[in-house]
């Protein structure tokens, strides 16, 4: 006799978008989501007895970015801290370009698992940089651009005041505030003389 067919999914319940056709013998699961991923067993009996099939539905998806990359503006000497992430299954590995191609680990220069990290930053490490996310069904890129400030200590026109008039007993401020990247270190002289701090 026709045997009478039903469905079910193993560890779980059918999706419920899903439909029975041809009398029951094909489950369609439209627009399959990683969710709908798991063992689907059939059975079929008649008044002879029954049989099961089980088959397992494994669902991959394309890599997809969680988190990108920004622009970057560093002075030498900071320390970059990159990373982009990216679903996708299989999960997808990682790889760098810098201006197009390929970087490697280096003594400053270390990535793991999708983050890059470039320490004591030069102005050779300037560029533009990408990350590949890559699984077996697709590459997606993430690109950012790496400034690296470097100048010398350079002091504003308003700070170059060659001579100060104040009266005897009165407080005195003197700034030095140099613009420079890396961040300068200051060193004060009262002529030739280093100037220590005192109570004054």
């Amino acid at each position: 006799p026709v045997p009478t067919i039903s469905w079910r999914k193993v560890n779980g319940h059918n999706p419920s978008k899903a439909r029975l056709r041809k009398s029951q013998a094909m489950l369609e699961i439209p627009n399959v989501q990683l969710e709908d991923a798991g063992t689907y067993e059939c059975k079929a009996e008649n008044s002879r007895g029954r049989n099961v099939f089980r088959g397992q539905l494994q669902v991959y998806t394309y890599p997809h970015w969680v988190e990108k990359l920004n622009d970057t503006q560093l002075d030498s000497g900071d320390q970059l801290r990159w990373e982009c992430k990216a679903t996708g299954k299989p999960r997808p590995t990682y790889r760098w370009l810098k201006n197009g191609l390929p970087l490697w680990p280096q003594s400053r220069i270390e990535m793991v698992n999708g983050v890059l990290m470039i320490h004591s930053v030069n102005v050779s490490d300037a560029g533009m940089y990408q990350c590949l996310a890559e699984n077996k069904y697709a590459t997606i890129y993430a690109s950012a651009e790496l400034k690296i400030l470097a100048s010398a200590p350079i002091f504003p026109i308003n700070q170059r005041r060659k001579t100060i008039i104040v009266t005897k007993g009165q407080e005195v401020v003197i700034e030095c505030k140099p613009q420079a990247s890396p961040k300068p270190t200051i060193t004060w002289k009262k002529g030739d003389k280093a100037l220590r701090e005192s109570k004054r």
